[in-house]
């Protein structure tokens, strides 16, 4: 195979794997030769080729196959001019606050990096890509990130705030990073001239052990303690490296002691992180911690209706039948980011087959989409939630009591079984002892109305989803 046909093979590789999977763990490959049916390549360690071994020798092997190469498998060879490692890696974890377990892990990642960089080095520090579609502006608000976007709002304004660091958590595609991108350019906007530094907890542990590696700590120490503003995405992934998390703790206190900003984000309270050492808990708690709370139905149809705005600069011929909106903001509630992309596949389906977007195609084209979001919680599962909750009984739900303290978990129930499962009207009236569709819509219609003006059922029927889609 030519080095022509190796650069081909690896452009499509990038537009499978990503960015930031190419070059921490492709870019770095050298292709020397295909021998016997082995494709042989040059690494700059052995972890990083067991690594790519283990995760893309599939994927490289297809490519290889589709290219007509006559390849059976691959074989990854560590490079002889490959940089060495320390004379005494164990005396420089050592010398640097135990960061022996840290080196062992990170290594290979952090030497694939320099590889793949050519001349990584710590003075060319590099905050990690913003995406220019992360503004405020384009930020959907609603009831569950309301608190979470004004705060941002707030430190994105830039000047003295009184809460720092400010710590936003939650699960998978609820908005953080959305945040701390608007955050980024919103201070970059107002003042092109701040040192704002944005990176993944991740990213900073490579910096970290490549520092250690090439004995830069002080260059490291300096270049995190001279930005303006330090935001760090997913912090969760340092739980356990106890090293990182002694360089983050100090960082940490040298930038609050300069009053400068930090923003960080996880998957779960500072308080719930697993491995996170006490001292850093403790720092992280001690600003504003906002949690994004899973989104609503209503949320949901927002995201959507300004999405759709965006798609019709693509598509502005293309028709969207009423109730296909409001049937996926109930179908697909759990990440915001499986909404988004099957809105846009939606659009470049009915573009490609030039039909109206209306329920049938909608269903045809997100049907797998449709199926994993298909949502798993139970009548009878509610109905025990619900009567825990209250502390009653749960033959009280079900049974014929229409005393006031039975009546209203019950409806509160009925409500709960029409947003979060996909039984009928009918089928929810009949798990209810045999009861009429007319009364669970009813008690449906209740207890929407009185979210609105009882501000205690408000609260019932949210923790109660929350527990229930936990």
């Amino acid at each position: 195979m030519t080095e022509e046909k190796w650069g081909q093979l690896r452009n499509r590789l990038l537009k499978t794997v990503g960015q930031n999977n190419f070059t921490t763990w492709i870019e770095p490959l050298e292709f020397d030769a295909v021998d016997g049916g082995v494709a042989v390549f040059k690494v700059p360690t052995n972890f990083m080729g067991n690594y790519v071994s283990q995760n893309f020798s599939d994927l490289i092997l297809h490519e290889l196959t589709m290219s007509g190469e006559p390849v059976q498998r691959l074989a990854f060879r560590v490079a002889v001019n490959s940089p060495a490692r320390p004379t005494n890696p164990a005396g420089a974890a050592e010398a640097y606050g135990g960061a022996q377990e840290d080196l062992a892990v990170m290594t290979a990642p952090a030497a694939a990096s320099a590889s793949a960089a050519g001349k990584d080095t710590l003075e060319a520090l590099q905050a990690a890509p913003l995406d220019p579609r992360f503004t405020f502006d384009s930020f959907v608000v609603g009831k569950p990130n309301e608190l979470a976007h004004a705060a941002a709002r707030r430190v994105g304004e830039g000047g003295p705030v009184t809460f720092n660091p400010l710590v936003l958590y939650g699960g998978v595609g609820l908005g953080k990073t959305h945040l701390m991108h608007a955050i980024a350019w919103e201070l970059k906007e107002k003042n092109p001239q701040l040192n704002v530094l944005y990176l993944s907890a991740e990213q900073f542990m490579y910096r970290f052990v490549q520092a250690l590696r090439e004995r830069k700590m002080m260059d490291f120490k300096h270049l995190f303690r001279s930005v303006d503003v330090l935001m760090v995405d997913d912090v969760q992934f340092i739980a356990g490296k106890d090293s990182t998390q002694e360089e983050f703790f100090h960082t940490f206190n040298a930038l609050v002691d300069q009053n400068k900003q930090i923003i960080i984000s996880a998957d779960r309270a500072p308080g719930e992180i697993k491995d996170l050492e006490d001292r850093v808990k403790s720092r992280l708690q001690c600003g504003l911690v906002v949690d994004l709370h899973p989104t609503d139905y209503e949320l949901r149809l927002g995201i959507l209706q300004t999405k759709v705005q965006l798609q019709r600069e693509t598509y502005p011929d293309l028709r969207i039948a009423d109730g296909v909106l409001e049937f996926l903001a109930h179908r697909i509630s759990t990440n915001v980011r499986v909404l988004e992309g099957a809105l846009t596949r939606l659009f470049a389906f009915a573009s490609l087959v030039g039909r109206e977007i209306d329920m049938d195609l909608t269903q045809d084209c997100l049907a797998d989409v449709l199926r994993a979001s298909e949502r798993k919680i139970t009548v009878e599962e509610i109905q025990r939630k619900v009567s825990e909750y209250y502390n009653i009984r749960m033959s009280d739900i079900i049974g014929p009591k229409r005393l006031r303290s039975y009546a209203r978990p019950r409806q509160v129930a009925m409500y709960l079984c029409k947003q979060l499962t996909s039984r009928s009207l009918p089928e929810i009236g009949r798990r209810f002892g045999g009861r009429d569709h007319t009364t669970v819509m009813h008690g449906v219609k209740r207890i929407e109305e009185l979210k609105t003006t009882d501000g205690q059922i408000a609260e019932d029927v949210e923790m109660l989803r929350r527990s229930l889609e936990a």
